[in-house]
């Protein structure tokens, strides 16, 4: 069994991990590269491999830099069943059209603006491109083993992390290989922990968080707090740029219950994105896999006001008072919440708040980094609000959390490749996992194959 990086190696995105086996092939996860400019114009470049030769994809689950280049695949000619479990394809549903439609609107404003080296600027993938690769998604339920290509079995074992995220233990012949996909948090307030790991010859692991430590999740809640009670105090808004899988719903449960609390005045809270109203739901029709009783999954309805359309959006604009935005993207790197930093970033009355990882390169990373202009729309902003990175927000697994998850395996792998990592935290876990676990861990480079064998 030969398995090639073609992605997520040196990087924290564009995960894409191509097994062969007997002449067939799969590959984990098709992920888009994200943040930098050069990464992302790597999305351009021809796939390493050729898309009609890929029999079956196996995805572990629904953000962008795991499954954002599916349509892409589809589109250059596979035609094979893509395998995940049902909530991870009911997130694809909203993520990859969503994916494929601010493709075209960007291209439409590159062609209308005169902003692009190219013309026409096309689209990487169209939102219809994307509704065709969702025809070829075929449920795999977690721990039910499937045979999916011969001689090669998959199972899907719960990873924590968002709605539907899994881990991918792969067998082929007598070798077990465990991709650990997205490893959530054993102390996430919203997702389960990840399943303990068995027994696996190979194992591949993400190190986002490889080189640092969580702060406690009670506190990310109480400084939440304090930012929105020292905004409303001083008549400011505050705006918070949010993943809409997963960070929304977090922050809407948080919201509830500093509400309850009495900590933050009962202010007006937006939930200012369609795809992350749509996740909510999502999270309410799959109780089991998150800890959100009915009763939270409804507090997070009674937070916020749920705001669909463009002219909702537009309306917020407006407002005279202090309010809680919470929208899209969570790395500001497009979608409504654009609108709202060109809005509210110049007056110091308001706050922006960071909840998750700023990948390099964004506007997210440079507002954490300090920078006091942002480009918008072809405009330079003044950056004159409160900027606020949460810490503990996290449903990645820290450096080490992701070193007790893989002690708990029976026994030690024949060898742990690091990946899904800037190189600073990847060879900071590699580091660890060598000394603590007394394991051999290696970094693969982008492309490199390695053969695995018992």
């Amino acid at each position: 069994m030969k398995l090639s990086f073609h992605g997520a190696a040196g990087t924290v995105t564009g995960s894409k991990y191509l097994v062969e086996h007997q002449g067939r092939r799969l590959l984990i996860d098709c992920g888009l590269f994200q943040g930098y400019k050069q990464l992302r114009l790597m999305n351009w470049e021809p796939l390493p491999f050729t898309a009609t030769n890929i029999d079956a994809v196996v995805l572990t689950h629904s953000h962008l830099d795991h499954a954002g280049a599916l349509p892409l695949l589809v589109k250059q000619g596979f035609q094979g069943p893509i395998l995940a479990t049902p909530s991870a394809i009911e997130l694809c549903g909203l993520l990859l059209p969503d994916s494929g439609r601010i493709q075209e609107e960007d291209a439409a404003y590159a062609n209308r603006h005169h902003t692009s080296k190219h013309v026409p600027a096309l689209p990487l993938y169209t939102e219809d491109d994307a509704r065709r690769a969702l025809e070829q998604f075929q449920r795999l339920p977690f721990d039910k083993p499937m045979e999916v290509l011969p001689g090669v079995t998959v199972n899907l074992r719960p990873a924590g992390h968002i709605l539907g995220a899994a881990s991918v233990e792969l067998t082929a012949g007598q070798t077990t290989v465990l991709f650990s996909g997205d490893v959530g948090r054993p102390d996430d307030p919203l997702m389960r922990a990840p399943v303990s790991v068995r027994k696996a010859d190979y194992i591949i692991v993400e190190s986002t968080y490889g080189d640092r430590l969580h702060e406690p999740t009670p506190n990310a809640q109480a400084m939440l707090g304090e930012a929105i009670a020292r905004t409303a105090h001083r008549g400011g808004m505050v705006v918070i740029p949010a993943f809409a899988v997963g960070r929304a719903q977090l922050l809407l449960h948080l919201i509830h219950k500093l509400k309850q609390q009495g900590a933050i005045p009962n202010l007006p809270v937006f939930l200012d994105s369609p795809m992350a109203v749509d996740a909510t739901e999502i999270y309410h029709r799959h109780h089991a896999e998150h800890k959100l009783s009915v009763e939270d999954c409804l507090g997070m309805y009674k937070a916020a006001r749920m705001v669909r359309t463009a002219e909702e959006s537009r309306a917020l604009a407006g407002l005279t008072f202090p309010a809680v935005i919470v929208s899209a993207s969570g790395m500001a790197t497009g979608g409504r919440v654009l609108h709202h930093l060109k809005n509210l970033a110049p007056d110091r009355r308001n706050t922006i708040i960071l909840a998750g990882y700023q990948a390099g390169g964004t506007r997210g990373a440079r507002l954490q980094a300090g920078e006091r202009s942002l480009r918008i729309h072809g405009a330079d902003i003044a950056v004159r609000a409160e900027v606020i990175s949460l810490q503990g927000m996290s449903a990645h697994a820290d450096a080490r959390q992701l070193i007790e998850w893989l002690r708990s395996a029976p026994a030690a792998p024949r060898s742990v490749f690091v990946t899904h990592g800037e190189p600073g935290p990847a060879d900071a876990i590699r580091q660890r996992i060598e000394q603590e676990l007394g394991w051999t861990a290696r970094v693969p480079l982008l492309g490199q194959s390695v053969e695995l064998t018992v």
